[in-house]
């Protein structure tokens, strides 16, 4: 057991155990209640509890669901694997479920195959899709699931991160890891709402150190950029693809908001409107891109190229 997630060995199994804003878990309780699934789009931050609370709702009726990576997945998964679940029904006679986890991966060209299944097994299986972005959602998938929006009350945010922060501490007492308090706190708002990063930072760092302390703080800072900007202005393109590869494990999106918040400091005014609208193009493919090092990679390689360092 020490190699599991801690993610999947901690995930709530019903909706009574999900940390979410009380509108939200009064009407995912309304549907458990009442017992009947129908096709919803999740959409909100990651790490906010979509698919949780997808696979909970699925859990606590007893209903046979199949989850699809959908950033990994294309037509030949919707001819194959979901045709097969879907064609038929439970044994107990009830419909099943289809969950598209991160279904804004899903190409053009798949979406409206996906809009056929759902209108095709309507009487054998619901869908629930899970997104970051709803807007890339094709308008005809949209009529049939109403999205539901994981929003959190600027008045509820304080309570749910206490609810976190206790699951936390009994988390890491039951895999019997010494944790300063404080550190969990600060951990917490670091990435709030991002629930799944806290508890994949909190996993990676208690292997390595045994216990949690100030040191993760320091670990996970964002990467600096002030080398990156050296290496920029340089036209050093070989130093540059040596940072991206060292960096490797912030995200590409937190590194361009990162230039975006510096910039003003580093280029010339005329270049910075070319350079957010680089960021704004490069930010947006990111959704689909397959490997994130190379796609930052070229977002630098573009960026060397038209920008302009102030003296």
């Amino acid at each position: 057991m020490e190699h599991v997630i801690w993610v999947e060995k901690y995930r709530p199994h019903n909706i009574a155990d999900c940390i979410l804003p009380a509108a939200l878990k009064t009407t995912f309780q309304e549907i458990v209640d009442s017992g009947v699934v129908l096709n919803m789009i999740f959409a909100g931050r990651a790490g906010g509890g979509k698919t949780t609370v997808a696979r909970a709702i699925c859990e606590e009726l007893d209903i046979s669901y199949l989850l699809i990576p959908a950033s990994e997945s294309g037509i030949d998964t919707l001819r194959g694997d979901i045709r097969e679940f879907v064609s038929t029904r439970s044994f107990d006679g009830t419909r099943k479920v289809v969950i598209l986890d991160e279904a804004d991966y899903l190409t053009n060209a798949t979406q409206p195959a996906l809009r056929s299944f759902i209108e095709e097994f309507a009487g054998n299986a619901a869908f629930i899709l899970t997104c970051n972005h709803p807007n890339r959602i094709i308008p005809e998938l949209h009529s049939r699931a109403p999205v539901i929006e994981f929003v959190i009350p600027k008045d509820e945010k304080n309570d749910l991160q206490k609810q976190f922060l206790k699951r936390l501490r009994m988390m890491l007492d039951t895999e019997g890891i010494a944790y300063e308090p404080q550190v969990l706190a600060q951990l917490i708002v670091k990435y709030w709402p991002d629930m799944r990063r806290v508890i994949n930072e909190l996993q990676k760092y208690s292997k390595q150190v045994k216990r949690i302390d100030s040191g993760i703080m320091e670990l996970i800072q964002d990467a600096p950029v002030a080398d990156l900007y050296k290496a920029i202005q340089a036209r050093n393109f070989k130093v540059m693809r040596e940072w991206c590869a060292v960096n490797n494990d912030n995200d590409s999106v937190r590194v361009m908001r990162k230039i975006y918040d510096t910039m003003y400091n580093v280029f010339e005014k005329e270049c910075i409107p070319d350079v957010v609208l680089l960021i704004g193009n490069y930010q947006y493919q990111a959704a689909f891109v397959q490997d994130h090092e190379v796609h930052l990679a070229a977002f630098l390689t573009e960026l060397m190229q038209i920008a302009k360092f102030t003296k």
